[in-house]
C-alpha cells in the first residue's frame, strides 16, 4: 500500500499525518473512515495548542523582568545560606540538600495556595516567587557540581548519596508541600474529577 504525507491544520496548529496514497473519496472530518489518518488524535492534541496568556507578543518583558527579580532575591538568599553553613570540597554538601529540599517544599505550597486560595492573583505573582525566588533559591546545578567536586575530590559514597538523596529529598518535598496545603486551606487532597 502506498502511503504519501498528508497535512492538517486544526485551528493554528499544523500536522501532518501519513495515510495511504488515495484516501476515501467520501471521507469528511467527522467521519470514522479518518481515523486511519489519526485526524481523530491531532484533534484531541490541538486542544491542547492553545498558548498560555503570558505568551503573547509584549507580555514576555514583564513576565522575564519578575523572573529576574525574584531569581536575584533567592540566589542572594542560597548564598547566605551557604555563607552561613559552609562545606567544604569533600564534605557532604549539607546546606545545598537543605536548601533544595525547603525550596521543593515552597513549591508545593505555593501552588497550591495560589491555585486554591488565590486563583486570580496577579499573573506576575507565580513567575515571581516560583520561577524567580524559588527557582532561583534552589540549585540544582550547584548540586550536580557538588556531585561532580566529590567525585572529584575521592568521595564516591558522598557522591553517590547526594545524588539519590537529592531527588528523594526534592521529590518528597514538594508532595508533602502540596498535600500539606491542600489540608491546611481544608481542601482534603482530591484529583480534579472528586476522586
Amino acid at each position: 500500500m502506498l502511503t504519501e504525507v498528508h497535512f492538517l491544520t486544526i485551528g493554528e496548529a499544523h500536522y501532518s499525518v501519513q495515510g495511504p496514497a488515495h484516501p476515501p473519496a467520501h471521507a469528511n472530518p467527522l467521519s470514522p473512515d479518518l481515523a486511519q489518518y489519526g485526524v481523530g488524535m491531532l484533534q484531541k492534541m490541538a486542544l491542547h495548542t492553545h498558548s498560555h496568556p503570558d505568551h503573547h507578543p509584549g507580555v514576555q518583558l514583564s513576565v522575564v523582568g519578575a523572573v529576574a527579580v525574584g531569581g536575584a532575591a533567592g540566589a542572594a538568599a542560597r548564598y547566605g545560606a551557604e555563607l552561613l553553613w559552609p562545606t567544604g570540597p569533600s564534605d557532604f554538601p549539607w546546606t545545598i540538600l537543605l536548601v533544595n529540599t525547603v525550596g521543593c517544599f515552597l513549591m508545593g505550597v505555593l501552588m497550591v495556595t495560589l491555585k486554591l486560595r488565590f486563583p486570580a492573583a496577579p499573573r506576575l505573582i507565580s513567575p515571581l516567587l516560583g520561577t524567580g525566588v524559588l527557582g532561583g533559591f534552589t540549585s540544582f546545578s550547584h548540586y550536580t557540581d557538588n556531585v561532580r567536586q566529590l567525585f572529584d575530590e575521592g568521595r564516591p559514597g558522598y557522591a553517590v548519596g547526594c545524588m539519590l538523596l537529592t531527588v528523594v529529598a526534592a521529590l518528597a518535598a514538594v508532595t508533602a508541600g502540596a498535600v500539606a496545603t491542600h489540608a491546611a486551606l481544608g481542601h482534603g487532597y482530591r484529583t480534579r474529577d472528586g476522586a
